[in-house]
C-alpha cells in the first residue's frame, strides 16, 4: 500500500499503486505545477547562476563591466523581493519532461502543460511569445503550433521530472550550427566557438552560458547544444577530456572582452557546457547554444503517490 495526499483535512488515503493514476487527479497537479514552475524560473535564478554572477562582480576589472554586473545583480534581487520577472522577455517557453517507465498518467501530461502556459501567461503574467511566422499573429497565450516545445524522455522508475526552460530571443537569436570538415577536428570546433562569441557580441546579453552540441545530426547537435545549458554551472562533465576543454574553452572565451551585456570585460561568460554524441565519418556537425544572463530554469520531481519535490530551488513548496 502506498500513501497519497490527503483528500480532506482529517484523512489521509491508502491505495495500492495499481489504482495510483485514477485517485491521483494528475492533469489538475501538472497545470498547478507549470504555472508554479513558470512563475519561479521567471522571477528567481538558481542559485548555482546568482553564486556565478556575484563571483563575477567580485573578479570583473574592467569598471564599466562591473557597473553592468552591479546592476545585472539588483535587478535580480528586485525581480525576488517584487516576484516579478527578471526580463520584460519572458522566452519562448520550453520543457524538458524526463518520464519514468512506469508512471502512470502519461496521456494527461502533454495538455497539462499546454493549459498550464495558458495559465502562467495571465497570472504572472509572462509576455505573450507565441508568433505565427507567415501572418505574424500572436497567439497571446504563448501557445501555437510545436509550442511550448516540450522535449520527452524515458527514464526508469516511477516519478516525471518537469525542468521549465523560458528562452529569451536575444539569446536564441546567436545560437549558431555549422558542419565542420571532419579534417578541421578539435581545432575547427574552438575557432567556430570563439568565432560565435566575437560575433555574438553583447546581443545574447552577456555573461553568457554557453552550450556546445558536437556530433551525431545537424538537428540532434543544435538540441545537445541546448541540453548542456540545463547542467548547473558547478557541475563538469563526467568525461575528465571534455572536462577539461570544457575549462579551456571557458578561458577562451573571457579572453576575448566582449565582457558584460558586450561593453567589455573579464566576464563573457559564465559556464560553457558540451555534449556530444558519435557522427558519421563523413560529417562533423557543431551547434553552439547561447544563454543569456537570465538563465531561467526550474525543475520539478512528481512522484507516484502525489508528492512534488523542487529540484533547482531549494525548499520550495510548488503545490
Amino acid at each position: 500500500m502506498e500513501k497519497i495526499f490527503k483528500l480532506d483535512e482529517e484523512d489521509e488515503y491508502y491505495v495500492p499503486f495499481s489504482r495510483l493514476a485514477e485517485n491521483l487527479d494528475l492533469r489538475n497537479l501538472i497545470e498547478k505545477l507549470t504555472v508554479n514552475l513558470l512563475r519561479l524560473a521567471v522571477t528567481e535564478l538558481p542559485a548555482d547562476v546568482k553564486k556565478a554572477l556575484k563571483d563575477a562582480y567580485r573578479k570583473e576589472r574592467n569598471p564599466i563591466g562591473k557597473i553592468q554586473l552591479k546592476a545585472i545583480l539588483e535587478n535580480i534581487q528586485l525581480a525576488e523581493e517584487e516576484r516579478i520577472p527578471i526580463c520584460q522577455d519572458t522566452g519562448l517557453i520550453s520543457f524538458y519532461v524526463k518520464v519514468g517507465s512506469e508512471f502512470r498518467g502519461l496521456s494527461k501530461i502533454e495538455e497539462a502543460l499546454i493549459e498550464g502556459v495558458k495559465r502562467a501567461t495571465v497570472e504572472i503574467p509572462l509576455r505573450p511569445n507565441a508568433v505565427n511566422p507567415f501572418t505574424q499573429r500572436n497567439t497571446d497565450n504563448n501557445t501555437g503550433r510545436h509550442v511550448p516545445c516540450i522535449h520527452w524522455s524515458i527514464i526508469d522508475g516511477n516519478y516525471l521530472e518537469i525542468t521549465a526552460f523560458p528562452k529569451g530571443g536575444g539569446s536564441e537569436n546567436m545560437c549558431a550550427l555549422r558542419i565542420l570538415k571532419p579534417a578541421e577536428g578539435l581545432s575547427g570546433l574552438k575557432r567556430f566557438i570563439i568565432e560565435s562569441v566575437v560575433n555574438a557580441g553583447g546581443m545574447p546579453c552577456p555573461p553568457t552560458i554557453i552550450g556546445v552540441g558536437v556530433g551525431g545530426t545537424s538537428d540532434m547537435a543544435m538540441n545537445l547544444a541546448k541540453k548542456a545549458l540545463l547542467r548547473p554551472i558547478n557541475k563538469s562533465h563526467s568525461d575528465p577530456f571534455i572536462a577539461e576543454l570544457e575549462r579551456d574553452l571557458l578561458r577562451a572565451v573571457n579572453s576575448t572582452g566582449v565582457g558584460p551585456m558586450g561593453l567589455g570585460g573579464d566576464s563573457t561568460a559564465l559556464a560553457l557546457k558540451i555534449e556530444y554524441a558519435h557522427r558519421h565519418p563523413a560529417s562533423y556537425p557543431v551547434a553552439i547554444a547561447f544563454q543569456c544572463w537570465a538563465a531561467r530554469r526550474a525543475t520539478a520531481r512528481v512522484y507516484s503517490d502525489g508528492r512534488v519535490e523542487c529540484l533547482s530551488h531549494k525548499d520550495r513548496n510548488l503545490v
